[in-house]
């Protein structure tokens, strides 16, 4: 969907600000504002389009609506951010900030494992989350949660090819776990997972194991059961 969908384009996207490279907001160099009476920061504007995109998703967020919420011209809104690319990719970071980092423990291990509970947490908390992520990642938020990620691993003994390696797997893993969770969670149709259960448990000869192990059945395996004995799995590589 077009990032105007929700409205007629304005002066200023029709000039060629709509369209942009996801994570040049990390690489353009700003220049300094004037000071107002009551500025419009980026980080208010930051906070808003966060909001927005919990309640719309990204199909729903355009710099026109984002302008509305924040009850100001679009041409305010584009002297802090110039392309909507920009306020994704300040707005993904943003949630990142919402994780502390744990402090640095004895073991490795755990201090792997509270980082990743972390993260899921905050990519169920903004279901729109997961699918930006792929982006460039430069912001300060998220460069601090890797550097963390990793100095944990450096400390488990993995470095070069094996560092870069874990470092994808567990992101990975994180990220994918997170789409499947919140994706059931907001069909909120208990029935589609029942049905899809049926339909197993009705060919028996093609699905055995899928039968046994309680594929798709509701409440036998809870979710962060599921995806601690995954990160303990992925570690004990």
């Amino acid at each position: 969907m077009d990032a105007n969908a929700l409205g007629e384009p304005s002066a200023g996207e029709k000039n060629g600000r709509r369209g942009g490279t996801a994570g040049a907001v990390w690489l353009r160099q700003e220049p300094d504002r004037p000071r107002r009476a009551a500025p419009l920061t980026r980080e208010r504007i930051v906070e808003v389009a966060a909001a927005l995109l919990d309640e719309r998703g990204i199909d729903g967020l355009t710099m026109r609506n984002l302008a509305q919420r924040l009850a100001v011209t679009s041409t305010a809104l584009y002297w802090h951010v110039k392309t909507k690319d920009d306020v994704l990719d300040l707005a993904l970071d943003h949630i990142f900030g919402e994780m502390p980092l744990p402090d640095v423990g004895d073991d490795w291990r755990d201090d792997v494992r509270a980082l990743t509970f972390r993260w899921r947490a905050i990519m169920l908390r903004h279901p729109w989350a997961p699918s930006l992520i792929g982006r460039p990642m430069l912001g300060p938020n998220v460069l601090a949660r890797t550097e963390f990620l990793q100095s944990a691993l450096v400390r488990g003994g993995f470095t070069g090819f094996q560092l870069a390696a874990i470092t994808r797997l567990l992101a990975n893993y994180v990220i994918g776990a997170a789409i499947t969770e919140a994706t059931w969670r907001q069909a909120e149709d208990p029935e589609a997972r029942a049905e899809a259960r049926r339909q197993l448990l009705a060919h028996p000869d093609a699905y055995p194991t899928l039968i046994a192990s309680g594929h798709l059945e509701d409440g036998r395996w809870n979710d962060d059961d599921l995806f601690e004995r995954g990160i303990d799995a992925i570690l004990a590589i």
